[in-house]
Protein backbone atom coordinates (compact mmCIF):
# COMPACT_ATOMS: atom_id res chain seq x y z
CA UNK A 1 0.00 0.00 0.00
CA UNK A 2 2.81 2.64 1.13
CA UNK A 3 4.41 1.87 -2.00
CA UNK A 4 1.01 2.24 -4.29
CA UNK A 5 0.57 6.09 -2.91
CA UNK A 6 4.45 6.26 -3.52
CA UNK A 7 4.23 5.63 -6.94
CA UNK A 8 0.55 7.47 -7.23
CA UNK A 9 2.59 10.83 -5.41
CA UNK A 10 5.42 10.47 -7.86
CA UNK A 11 3.09 10.68 -10.62
CA UNK A 12 1.05 13.67 -9.34
CA UNK A 13 4.10 15.60 -9.27
CA UNK A 14 5.66 14.50 -12.52
CA UNK A 15 2.32 15.71 -14.11
CA UNK A 16 2.11 18.99 -11.99
CA UNK A 17 5.82 19.54 -13.56
CA UNK A 18 5.04 18.92 -17.38
CA UNK A 19 1.67 21.18 -17.61
CA UNK A 20 4.03 23.97 -15.28
CA UNK A 21 6.78 23.67 -18.03
CA UNK A 22 4.02 23.20 -20.78
CA UNK A 23 2.09 26.65 -19.69
CA UNK A 24 5.48 28.13 -19.89
CA UNK A 25 6.56 27.22 -23.41
CA UNK A 26 3.35 28.14 -24.39
CA UNK A 27 3.39 31.43 -22.38
CA UNK A 28 6.35 32.40 -24.11
CA UNK A 29 5.81 31.44 -27.75
CA UNK A 30 3.01 33.79 -27.41
CA UNK A 31 4.95 36.15 -26.11
CA UNK A 32 7.07 36.17 -28.95
CA UNK A 33 4.58 35.83 -31.88
CA UNK A 34 2.48 38.69 -29.82
CA UNK A 35 5.36 40.83 -29.79
CA UNK A 36 5.40 43.50 -32.09
CA UNK A 37 7.97 43.70 -35.41
CA UNK A 38 10.92 46.71 -35.06
CA UNK A 39 13.19 48.41 -37.38
CA UNK A 40 15.76 46.24 -34.98
CA UNK A 41 14.62 43.25 -34.38
CA UNK A 42 13.61 42.95 -38.60
CA UNK A 43 16.80 44.48 -39.74
CA UNK A 44 19.67 43.89 -37.55
CA UNK A 45 22.33 41.69 -39.44
CA UNK A 46 24.54 38.85 -37.66
CA UNK A 47 28.14 39.89 -37.73
CA UNK A 48 30.25 38.63 -41.35
CA UNK A 49 32.65 35.28 -41.13
CA UNK A 50 36.03 36.60 -40.41
CA UNK A 51 38.90 34.23 -41.09
CA UNK A 52 41.64 35.40 -38.82
CA UNK A 53 45.28 33.02 -38.25
CA UNK A 54 44.32 33.21 -34.96
CA UNK A 55 41.10 31.95 -35.39
CA UNK A 56 40.44 27.60 -34.00
CA UNK A 57 42.28 25.72 -31.36
CA UNK A 58 45.52 25.90 -33.51
CA UNK A 59 45.56 29.38 -34.54
CA UNK A 60 48.25 31.42 -34.49
CA UNK A 61 49.26 35.08 -34.20
CA UNK A 62 49.81 36.89 -37.56
CA UNK A 63 52.50 39.31 -36.41
CA UNK A 64 52.50 41.42 -39.70
CA UNK A 65 49.14 41.62 -39.41
CA UNK A 66 49.21 42.68 -35.72
CA UNK A 67 51.48 44.80 -36.55
CA UNK A 68 49.15 46.71 -39.12
CA UNK A 69 46.27 46.59 -36.63
CA UNK A 70 47.99 48.52 -34.50
CA UNK A 71 48.95 51.07 -37.14
CA UNK A 72 45.30 51.65 -37.60
CA UNK A 73 44.55 52.18 -34.01
CA UNK A 74 47.01 54.03 -33.56
CA UNK A 75 46.48 56.80 -36.61
CA UNK A 76 42.68 56.05 -36.30
CA UNK A 77 40.84 54.65 -33.31
CA UNK A 78 43.12 56.47 -30.64
CA UNK A 79 41.64 59.58 -31.87
CA UNK A 80 39.01 58.74 -29.81
CA UNK A 81 39.08 55.40 -28.18
CA UNK A 82 40.72 54.47 -24.83
CA UNK A 83 43.21 50.88 -24.57
CA UNK A 84 43.08 51.53 -20.22
CA UNK A 85 44.09 47.34 -20.21
CA UNK A 86 46.94 47.58 -22.24
CA UNK A 87 50.73 49.27 -21.41
CA UNK A 88 53.18 50.28 -24.15
CA UNK A 89 55.54 47.25 -23.43
CA UNK A 90 53.14 44.55 -24.23
CA UNK A 91 53.71 45.86 -27.50
CA UNK A 92 56.98 43.61 -27.49
CA UNK A 93 54.55 40.98 -28.33
CA UNK A 94 53.91 41.85 -31.15
CA UNK A 95 57.31 42.17 -32.97
CA UNK A 96 58.55 45.54 -31.41
CA UNK A 97 61.87 46.24 -29.90
CA UNK A 98 62.69 48.31 -26.74
CA UNK A 99 63.75 50.89 -28.97
CA UNK A 100 60.72 50.97 -31.30
CA UNK A 101 58.37 50.60 -27.98
CA UNK A 102 60.10 53.46 -26.10
CA UNK A 103 58.99 55.51 -29.23
CA UNK A 104 55.59 54.72 -29.92
CA UNK A 105 55.11 55.27 -26.10
CA UNK A 106 56.93 58.63 -26.09
CA UNK A 107 54.03 59.74 -29.23
CA UNK A 108 51.69 59.62 -26.27
CA UNK A 109 51.01 62.31 -23.54
CA UNK A 110 49.76 60.21 -20.66
CA UNK A 111 48.48 62.14 -16.95
CA UNK A 112 51.48 62.69 -14.65
CA UNK A 113 52.52 64.83 -11.68
CA UNK A 114 54.61 68.08 -12.08
CA UNK A 115 57.87 67.33 -9.54
CA UNK A 116 58.30 70.71 -9.04
CA UNK A 117 54.72 71.93 -8.16
CA UNK A 118 53.23 68.62 -7.59
CA UNK A 119 50.38 69.97 -10.04
CA UNK A 120 49.15 67.52 -12.65
CA UNK A 121 49.88 67.69 -16.47
CA UNK A 122 50.82 65.70 -19.17
CA UNK A 123 54.22 63.78 -20.03
CA UNK A 124 55.44 61.35 -22.90
CA UNK A 125 54.28 57.78 -22.30
CA UNK A 126 56.57 55.52 -20.62
CA UNK A 127 56.54 51.64 -22.05
CA UNK A 128 55.51 51.10 -17.83
CA UNK A 129 52.52 53.64 -19.03
CA UNK A 130 49.11 52.24 -20.26
CA UNK A 131 47.18 53.54 -23.34
CA UNK A 132 45.70 56.73 -22.31
CA UNK A 133 42.25 57.85 -22.72
CA UNK A 134 42.05 60.95 -25.43
CA UNK A 135 39.32 62.59 -23.33
CA UNK A 136 40.38 64.10 -19.62
CA UNK A 137 36.76 62.58 -18.62
CA UNK A 138 33.33 61.42 -19.49
CA UNK A 139 32.07 64.56 -19.86
CA UNK A 140 34.49 66.04 -22.38
CA UNK A 141 34.19 62.83 -24.11
CA UNK A 142 30.69 63.25 -24.58
CA UNK A 143 30.78 67.16 -25.45
CA UNK A 144 33.44 65.55 -28.48
CA UNK A 145 30.90 62.57 -29.91
CA UNK A 146 27.35 64.21 -29.94
CA UNK A 147 26.49 63.37 -26.24
CA UNK A 148 28.10 59.52 -26.90
CA UNK A 149 31.22 58.32 -24.93
CA UNK A 150 33.48 56.37 -27.03
CA UNK A 151 33.95 52.79 -25.21
CA UNK A 152 37.31 51.24 -24.06
CA UNK A 153 38.53 49.03 -26.93
CA UNK A 154 40.43 46.70 -25.00
CA UNK A 155 38.21 43.71 -24.04
CA UNK A 156 35.21 44.48 -27.29
CA UNK A 157 35.83 41.72 -29.11
CA UNK A 158 35.52 39.51 -25.90
CA UNK A 159 32.86 41.87 -24.86
CA UNK A 160 30.67 41.48 -28.05
CA UNK A 161 28.97 38.09 -29.36
CA UNK A 162 31.67 36.82 -32.23
CA UNK A 163 34.12 39.84 -31.43
CA UNK A 164 36.33 39.77 -34.10
CA UNK A 165 33.73 39.65 -36.46
CA UNK A 166 31.69 42.07 -35.08
CA UNK A 167 34.34 44.86 -35.08
CA UNK A 168 35.36 44.35 -38.87
CA UNK A 169 31.57 43.83 -39.70
CA UNK A 170 30.98 47.04 -37.66
CA UNK A 171 33.16 49.42 -39.54
CA UNK A 172 32.40 47.97 -43.07
CA UNK A 173 28.96 48.22 -42.99
CA UNK A 174 27.95 51.64 -42.70
CA UNK A 175 24.90 51.80 -44.85
CA UNK A 176 22.10 54.27 -46.66
CA UNK A 177 19.30 54.16 -44.26
CA UNK A 178 16.95 55.17 -47.69
CA UNK A 179 18.06 52.84 -49.24
CA UNK A 180 18.71 49.93 -47.28
CA UNK A 181 17.24 46.63 -47.79
CA UNK A 182 17.17 42.52 -46.47
CA UNK A 183 15.53 39.77 -48.52
CA UNK A 184 14.26 42.55 -50.40
CA UNK A 185 12.11 44.21 -47.71
CA UNK A 186 13.33 48.14 -47.46
CA UNK A 187 13.35 49.60 -43.92
CA UNK A 188 12.14 52.52 -44.94
CA UNK A 189 8.71 50.77 -46.82
CA UNK A 190 8.73 48.64 -43.84
CA UNK A 191 8.66 51.52 -40.99
CA UNK A 192 8.57 54.93 -42.60
CA UNK A 193 8.44 56.38 -38.96
CA UNK A 194 12.11 54.75 -38.71
CA UNK A 195 14.96 57.31 -38.87
CA UNK A 196 18.33 58.14 -37.94
CA UNK A 197 18.62 60.68 -35.19
CA UNK A 198 20.96 64.33 -36.09
CA UNK A 199 24.60 63.11 -35.91
CA UNK A 200 23.84 59.74 -35.98
CA UNK A 201 24.59 56.83 -38.45
CA UNK A 202 22.87 54.04 -40.03
CA UNK A 203 25.04 50.71 -39.31
CA UNK A 204 23.03 47.45 -39.51
CA UNK A 205 25.31 46.08 -37.52
CA UNK A 206 25.13 47.54 -34.70
CA UNK A 207 22.43 46.78 -31.87
CA UNK A 208 19.47 49.28 -32.23
CA UNK A 209 21.27 50.29 -35.99
CA UNK A 210 22.03 53.56 -35.03
CA UNK A 211 25.41 54.70 -34.10
CA UNK A 212 26.65 57.94 -32.78
CA UNK A 213 30.33 57.03 -34.51
CA UNK A 214 30.71 58.19 -37.87
CA UNK A 215 32.48 55.80 -40.57
CA UNK A 216 36.56 55.92 -38.87
CA UNK A 217 37.87 54.00 -42.32
CA UNK A 218 36.54 55.39 -45.28
CA UNK A 219 38.91 55.60 -48.18
CA UNK A 220 41.73 53.36 -49.58
CA UNK A 221 45.40 54.62 -48.12
CA UNK A 222 43.62 56.33 -45.45
CA UNK A 223 46.63 54.48 -43.15
CA UNK A 224 49.96 53.75 -44.95
CA UNK A 225 50.87 50.51 -44.72
CA UNK A 226 54.88 49.97 -44.99
CA UNK A 227 56.12 48.56 -48.45
CA UNK A 228 55.19 45.14 -48.99
CA UNK A 229 52.33 44.92 -47.12
CA UNK A 230 48.86 44.77 -48.64
CA UNK A 231 47.37 47.00 -50.00
CA UNK A 232 45.55 49.31 -47.34
CA UNK A 233 41.63 49.00 -48.39
CA UNK A 234 38.69 49.66 -46.26
CA UNK A 235 37.82 45.88 -46.07
CA UNK A 236 41.70 45.40 -45.17
CA UNK A 237 42.28 48.10 -42.47
CA UNK A 238 39.18 46.63 -41.06
CA UNK A 239 40.07 43.22 -40.54
CA UNK A 240 44.12 44.38 -39.38
CA UNK A 241 42.58 46.58 -36.97
CA UNK A 242 40.22 43.53 -35.86
CA UNK A 243 43.03 41.39 -35.64
CA UNK A 244 44.81 43.50 -33.35
CA UNK A 245 41.81 44.01 -31.09
CA UNK A 246 41.84 40.46 -30.68
CA UNK A 247 45.03 40.35 -29.57
CA UNK A 248 44.48 43.21 -26.56
CA UNK A 249 41.78 41.06 -25.34
CA UNK A 250 43.03 37.73 -25.05
CA UNK A 251 46.95 38.09 -25.78
CA UNK A 252 47.87 34.98 -24.00
CA UNK A 253 44.73 33.13 -26.32
CA UNK A 254 47.71 31.38 -28.38
CA UNK A 255 50.18 30.68 -26.01
CA UNK A 256 47.06 28.91 -23.84
CA UNK A 257 45.46 26.50 -26.31
CA UNK A 258 50.05 25.62 -27.58
CA UNK A 259 50.23 24.48 -24.01
CA UNK A 260 46.58 22.95 -23.96
CA UNK A 261 47.23 20.62 -25.88
CA UNK A 262 50.06 18.87 -24.48
CA UNK A 263 48.00 18.64 -21.24
CA UNK A 264 44.99 16.62 -22.59
CA UNK A 265 47.21 14.78 -24.36
CA UNK A 266 49.23 13.70 -20.96
CA UNK A 267 45.89 13.56 -19.19
CA UNK A 268 44.50 11.21 -21.52
CA UNK A 269 48.27 9.44 -21.59
CA UNK A 270 47.93 9.13 -17.71
CA UNK A 271 44.15 7.73 -17.52
CA UNK A 272 45.13 4.94 -20.05
CA UNK A 273 47.87 4.30 -17.88
CA UNK A 274 46.07 4.32 -14.70
CA UNK A 275 43.56 1.91 -15.90
CA UNK A 276 46.30 -0.65 -17.28
CA UNK A 277 47.54 -0.02 -13.92
CA UNK A 278 44.44 -1.34 -12.01
CA UNK A 279 43.57 -4.16 -14.49
CA UNK A 280 46.97 -5.43 -13.64
CA UNK A 281 46.81 -4.93 -9.97
CA UNK A 282 43.43 -6.70 -9.19
CA UNK A 283 43.41 -9.24 -12.43
CA UNK A 284 44.34 -12.38 -9.94
CA UNK A 285 41.22 -11.41 -7.47
CA UNK A 286 38.78 -12.68 -8.79
CA UNK A 287 35.31 -11.65 -7.94
CA UNK A 288 33.12 -13.88 -4.70
CA UNK A 289 30.01 -15.31 -6.44
CA UNK A 290 27.02 -14.42 -4.37
CA UNK A 291 25.90 -17.54 -2.25
CA UNK A 292 22.76 -19.23 -3.08
CA UNK A 293 19.20 -17.95 -1.22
Amino acid sequence: MIRLIGILAGLFFSVALLWSLGNGVVAVAQQGYLKEATAESEFHLHPRELDLQSNGPFGTWDLAQLQRGFQVYKEVCAACHSLKYVAFRDLKALGYSDAEVKAIAAGFQVPGIDANTGEANLRPGLPTDYFPSPYPNATAARAANNNAVPPDLSLMTKARHDGSAYVHSLLTGYRDLNTFSVGGKHVKDEFPDFSTPEGGHFNPYFANLNIAMPPPLTTEGQVTYAPGQPKATVDQMSTDVAAFLTWTAEPKKVKRTQVGWPVLGFLLFATILAWMAKNQVWAAIKPKKPRAA
